[in-house]
């Protein structure tokens, strides 16, 4: 089994309050689950307005799927997302289980 990790920070320039920041991670986290069937979640700068951290997995039985997948949330990111500039990710990829 591979577990595909990814951590991507993000600034929300147009956010004004934590109430926006939440409505544009909501937004984002359902999209990303939806289109990619990975989990995701805020992780980090919980109280800050403009910037945030979001946690995202799959599990996967190759490594080089896993990093596909990831890499594909991340282009997602980039290019979908308007209301959200990508400021930093980072990729890996861990063996479990046997392989």
């Amino acid at each position: 089994m591979t577990i595909g990790l990814c951590r991507v920070q993000l600034h929300l320039p147009e956010s004004q309050s934590l109430k926006d920041k939440r409505q544009v991670i909501k937004s984002l986290i359902t999209r990303i689950h939806n289109r990619f069937n990975v989990s995701a979640a805020e992780i980090d700068e919980h109280d800050l307005w403009q910037m945030t951290s979001i946690g995202i997995s799959c599990v996967s039985t190759s490594g080089q799927h896993a990093h596909q997948v990831l890499s594909n949330v991340v282009g997602f990111i980039r290019r979908d997302r308007l209301d959200a500039e990508l400021v930093d990710y980072e990729i890996e990829i861990i063996q479990a289980l046997g392989n």
